[in-house]
Formats: structure tokens, C-alpha cells, sequence
């Protein structure tokens, strides 16, 4: 096939995207796709010029990630990896899809949004809390803030205005102290969970991205009713979503409530560098890195050769 591979972009996410895309873009040159990469940006949209069969965007937060890339690939009718925009705006919302989700019956932890025309105060959330945007990625800009001398001093007021003065919203959510799970989804199957153990406070940006010492673990220790409860619960939080393709759903157990487990958000376009979850996960269900982006191409082309299908019988 042709592929325009996506990646880049403008958002703080950009220097992870450009690794994921330069992952892509060489697993499928390996499966003897005919692969032309673009950097591209709300301001240059070039690369959508080219003729191709489908369009794979490797892109991280504002604009690629968050409805408004797929927007336009929608309205060029270009076929493309991942979710639509309805799906990808809603992903990149927290507040929106922890609202989705808490509807739809599913756990997500107590919280509280924050504006900048509001006084910044500490909202009513007993305990620990935890302080980010709500609509940023890869835990930039993310504090957290223990019960209870912090939440009692000035600090996290200082985190909620710096989130509030960076991204204009702040969401204020309980802290939940506990294992951590991430699931990896494709084609809308939950694959094995990963419990993540940072060797730092929590998973931040430098145990994502740059730390030796972050474990990603498939022997999570855990009852395995417990772990098939996450992978159920992953599935059911990605359906809300409306995702498709592939996505990553992160979830806490709540080690004071027998493992109680609460959904913390989707991504909907998860990272493909080394050091990623999904690609991880898959490789450990014995789909490796070629194959994944392989499948991922061809998941979009019979989807635009189904619709093309169902058009014409219509």
C-alpha cells in the first residue's frame, strides 16, 4: 500500500511523536509498504496532497490527537489508523470522558474542575489529591499533591495555578494509592495488562520516556479476578469511548478497597517508541512491532474498502 505517515505536529508531545513516527515509519517500510512520511501541522497540510490508500497518524496531543487532524481527514474522505474525531475529541477531554464513563456506570475517581476565572482553592475531595490539564498528555504538568500537609499548604494551590495558568483548566482529582494498570487495546480486544512500578512518585514524563528504572510487568502480582475484572473493564471504557483501532486505558486498584479498580483515561493514539505500552503488550501476545503496524494499515484500508462497498449497494 501507499501510507502517509503523520507524525511530529505542534503540540508539548511533539518530541515523543517524532520518535513513535520514525518507529512507524520504519516498521513498515520492513513490510514493503510504500511509506511517505510528513511532519505536519495545523499550518501545513501538504502532505495530505500526496495520493495514498490510507493515512497512519503517529501524533500526540493538541491537534493530532485531540479531533482536529481527523477532522480534516474525514472531511477529505481520506482513509485513516485510529479513531474518528467524535472518539479522539472525547479521549483527549478527561473531564468529558470521566463524565462519559461515570454515566455509563463505569468507576473513575472523584473530582473537580478548576477555571481560571475561579478562586483557586482547594477543592472538596477528601485526601490525596492530583493535579493536571485536561486535555494534555504523557503526564506534563502533572502534580500530586498528599493529604494532608500539602493539600494544607501552599503547594497545591501552586499546582493548581500553574495547571490553570498553562492550560487554562485544571483537573483536580482523588488520589488513589494502589497498583497501577495500563491496558492495551486492538481491534477493540483488551491484550494482557502491564502493571507499571515507577521508581518515582508516580509515572511522570521522565518514567515514561527516559527513566531505566520504570517496570512494565505481565506478572502483576495481582488475583487474576482481579486482573480479568481490568481487562473487562478496559473493553467497556473503550467502547464508551468510541475508539477503534488501538488505544491504552490506564487504571488504578485501590489497595484500601480489596483492589477496587477506577479508570484514569483513554489514549487514544498511544505512543510507539521504544519504551511503549501497546506495542510492548502486543509484542507479548506474539504480535511483533512489524505486524503491528502492518495490521493497523491494512485494519484501516478494509474498513475504507467496506464503506466504499456499502455506498455503492446503498
Amino acid at each position: 500500500m501507499k501510507i502517509t505517515v503523520l507524525y511530529g505536529g505542534p503540540s508539548a508531545e511533539r518530541e515523543v511523536s517524532l520518535v513513535s513516527g520514525r518507529a512507524v515509519i520504519d516498521g513498515l517500510k520492513r513490510a514493503e509498504h510504500d511509506v511517505f512520511p510528513s511532519d505536519i501541522s495545523p499550518d501545513d497540510l501538504s502532505g495530505l496532497d500526496r495520493p495514498c490508500d490510507i493515512v497512519f497518524p503517529v501524533l500526540h496531543g493538541a491537534f493530532g490527537e485531540s479531533g482536529e487532524l481527523q477532522e480534516i481527514l474525514e472531511a477529505r474522505g481520506l482513509p485513516f489508523v485510529g479513531s474518528g474525531s467524535r472518539a479522539s475529541r472525547l479521549g483527549m477531554d478527561k473531564v468529558a470522558m470521566k463524565q462519559a464513563w461515570q454515566n455509563a456506570g463505569l468507576p473513575t475517581p472523584p473530582w473537580k474542575v478548576i477555571s481560571a476565572d475561579e478562586e483557586v482553592a482547594i477543592p472538596s475531595i477528601p485526601g490525596s489529591v492530583v493535579v493536571k490539564p485536561i486535555d494534555s498528555g504523557s503526564s506534563i504538568d502533572v502534580f500530586v499533591c498528599k493529604a494532608p500537609a500539602e493539600c494544607e499548604a501552599p503547594q497545591a494551590r501552586s499546582a493548581i495555578s500553574t495547571v490553570v495558568a498553562h492550560h487554562g483548566r485544571a483537573l483536580v482529582e482523588k488520589y488513589i494509592k494502589g497498583p497501577e494498570l495500563t491496558v492495551g487495546l486492538l481491534e477493540e480486544r483488551a491484550l494482557d495488562p502491564i502493571r507499571i512500578i515507577a521508581k518515582s512518585e508516580f509515572f511522570d514524563y521522565e518514567a515514561k520516556y527516559k527513566s531505566n528504572s520504570t517496570e512494565h510487568r505481565f506478572d502483576t502480582g495481582l488475583p487474576e479476578d482481579v486482573v480479568q475484572r481490568c481487562r473487562e473493564l478496559a473493553e467497556q471504557a473503550n467502547a464508551v469511548a468510541g475508539a477503534r483501532d488501538l488505544a491504552r486505558i490506564d487504571i488504578l486498584l485501590d489497595e484500601s478497597d480489596n483492589l477496587q479498580p477506577y479508570l484514569l483515561e483513554i489514549n487514544t493514539l498511544p505512543g510507539f517508541t521504544p519504551r511503549s505500552l501497546l506495542p510492548e503488550a502486543a509484542a507479548h501476545a506474539g504480535i511483533d512491532f512489524v505486524q503491528l503496524v502492518d495490521r493497523l494499515a491494512r485494519c484501516a484500508y478494509d474498513r475504507a474498502v467496506e464503506a466504499r462497498r456499502t455506498r455503492r449497494a446503498g
